[in-house]
């Protein structure tokens, strides 16, 4: 199999779908590796180290998306790239469709096939491919989160873990999951006071025991998300419906109960948001004001940090491509519970039920087509 490595042109993403010790893996089993020119040089990987690998390096992204049978992406095709896609290519990458539906859409069109990382799913409910970025977004978050709370970045001018005679920040964590469960690491470590929500008992009570003590577990609802928005200096959003929008947690009108440049960072931002008035922002322009709050809203955060995001990110997504490229995709497809569930359209029509109810499009099952 073909498969093609472009270089991301989404703003500030620096990631790259594939390190050369993926590419030399991927050759060992006989399939061929097409790299854009420059693709890994915001990650720490030179065109040399591909080429030593025994990857093709090609100079522009047509050369890929017109030959390879499987692209590799980081984040989700931009509409240049959507207009390069051919009918029946398969491109593996993130892609959130349910916070888009000009990308849904779009997509549909290129009758290609879309598998998407964030929802291939394990046996047990665990997304393997989520896991990572969601460890690297979350611990980011409260480093984020601490540095905009900075008077001279819009903030309350407030020290994270506080000084001896002076109480650190509070932290309100939406989502005990492992966006949620990073975060509260780093801010506990940091000093704060966390409070970490989510609707899952059972969840609580697993943080609960592994939490130190400044961490605090409480169950999600309205009431008690009012009632922690004034005490809150940063507010983390860290919910996740799988291939769904997020739902919105903290209203517009909620926002009155926030101190004045508190700081709010909702990872969900990729979902839509847990927070109404959360929209996409960018590395080079990451916050905005909304009634005298600071959101951040940065929609790949983990591109900040190239080199140990994208490490991280072959370390698990290689294996599914290895297998794709091994079996063929209709046997993979045909064989893989996970392969079944990353696929979100086919072929022109959408697999993923979520994705279908969002933009009340025809769903169509993957093992009916």
């Amino acid at each position: 199999m073909k498969i093609g490595v472009p270089k991301e042109i989404k703003p500030a993403e620096n990631r790259v779908a594939m390190t050369p010790h993926g590419v030399a893996s991927m050759i060992q089993n006989g399939h061929e590796v097409i790299v854009q020119k420059g693709a890994g040089v915001n990650s720490g990987f030179e065109d040399s180290l591909y080429k030593a690998s025994g990857a093709l390096l090609a100079p522009t992204p047509n050369a890929i998306f017109e030959t390879a049978d499987m692209i590799v992406k980081v984040k989700e095709p931009q509409p240049v790239e959507l207009t390069m896609i051919r009918p029946g290519q398969i491109v593996f990458t993130y892609f959130h469709f349910a916070a888009s539906e000009e990308l849904t859409r779009s997509f549909l069109n290129t009758k290609a096939i879309a598998i998407a990382y964030e929802t291939v799913e394990l046996n047990d409910g665990s997304l393997p491919l989520l896991i990572p970025m969601s460890e690297v977004a979350g611990r980011m978050a409260t480093q984020e989160g601490a540095r905009f709370l900075e008077h001279f970045n819009g903030g309350r001018g407030i020290l994270l873990g506080g000084v001896p005679g002076v109480p650190p920040a509070v932290v309100t964590i939406l989502g005990g999951g492992i966006v949620g469960t990073n975060a509260a690491k780093i801010a506990a470590g940091m000093g704060a006071t966390v409070h970490i929500l989510d609707i899952n008992v059972n969840r609580l009570r697993y943080l609960e025991d592994i939490m130190p003590e400044n961490v605090l577990t409480v169950c999600s609802n309205r009431y008690h998300i009012e009632e922690l928005l004034p005490l809150t200096d940063l507010l983390i959003g860290a919910v996740l419906i799988v291939g769904a929008k997020a739902p919105n947690l903290v209203t517009r009108d909620m926002l009155k109960l926030m101190r004045k440049r508190s700081v709010i960072v909702d990872v969900a931002v990729d979902q839509g948001g847990c927070v109404e008035t959360i929209h996409p922002t960018t590395h080079e322009n990451p916050t905005y004001l909304v009634d005298d709050v600071v959101h951040y809203g940065v929609s790949n955060m983990p591109g900040a940090v190239p080199f140990t995001s994208t490490i991280a990110l072959t370390n698990v997504t290689l294996p599914y491509i290895q297998k794709i490229a091994n079996q063929g995709f209709e046997q993979c497809l045909a064989e893989s519970r996970e392969i079944q569930t990353g696929v979100n359209i086919f072929h022109g029509h959408v697999t993923h039920a979520h994705v279908a109810d969002t933009f009340t499009l025809p769903y169509t099952p993957i093992r009916q087509i």
